[in-house]
C-alpha cells in the first residue's frame, strides 16, 4: 500500500516530491523515486558529503557534519540543526558497487542508550537518462518501522529528493 493514498506519513509541508512510499512488511518501508538525471550523478549527490549537506535537511534545517568513508566497513555521519535541535544518524557501509548500489546500517543518534539500527538498501536504475532509486529501509520491529514512518520521515524525504534531483541536474557529465 503507497503511505501517501492511506495518510500515513503525510505532513502537509507542501513537498512536490514524487517518492512513492510503501511498506513492503511489517518491519520494510521501500521508497521508490526517479529522477531526470544520470544514474552516476543521483549517486555523487547521494555519497559526496559536499553534496550531502545541500540537501539531506530538505530545507528543514542545517547538514553541520556530513562525514562519508564510502568503503565495506567504512562508516558515515550526518548531522542537522534546525529550531535549535540537534539531529544526526550514523551508520557502517556493508556492501559499495561504486556508482549503482550501497547497503549500510543507519543508527538514529537521539534515542538515549541508543536504537536498533536499520540496514538500508540503496539501488539506482538508470533508463533512457533517468535514474530511479529503490531505496529499502528495514527495521528492527514493526513499533521502530511505525515510529520512523509517524515522525514525518516522508515530507522531509519529499523534500530532500526534490533538492537531490535540482543538485544532480546541475553536474557536469
Amino acid at each position: 500500500m503507497a503511505l501517501s493514498d492511506s495518510g500515513l506519513g503525510k505532513s502537509g509541508l507542501g513537498s512536490k516530491g514524487t517518492a512513492v512510499v510503501t511498506t513492503p512488511t511489517d518491519t520494510q518501508i521501500l521508497i521508490t523515486r526517479e529522477f531526470a538525471a544520470p544514474r552516476r550523478s543521483v549517486f555523487r549527490v547521494l555519497t559526496e558529503p559536499e553534496l550531502i549537506k545541500k540537501w539531506w535537511s530538505g530545507g528543514f534545517g542545517e547538514v553541520v557534519i556530513a562525514e562519508v568513508d564510502l568503503r565495506v566497513g567504512g562508516r558515515w555521519r550526518y548531522v542537522m540543526t534546525a529550531d535549535g535541535h540537534e539531529v544526526g544518524f550514523h551508520g557502517e557501509y556493508r556492501e559499495v558497487v561504486p556508482g549503482e548500489r550501497f547497503v549500510c546500517t543507519e543508527i538514529y543518534e537521539g534515542v538515549p542508550g541508543g536504537s536498533a539500527p536499520a540496514l538500508c538498501s540503496y539501488d539506482l536504475i538508470e533508463e533512457d537518462g533517468r535514474t530511479t532509486l529503490r531505496l529499502l529501509t528495514e527495521m528492527a520491529s514493526k513499533e521502530d518501522r511505525d515510529a520512523l514512518l509517524a515522525s514525518g520521515m516522508e515530507a522531509g524525504a519529499q523534500a530532500g529528493y526534490d533538492i537531490l534531483e535540482e543538485l544532480a541536474i546541475s553536474l557536469p557529465e
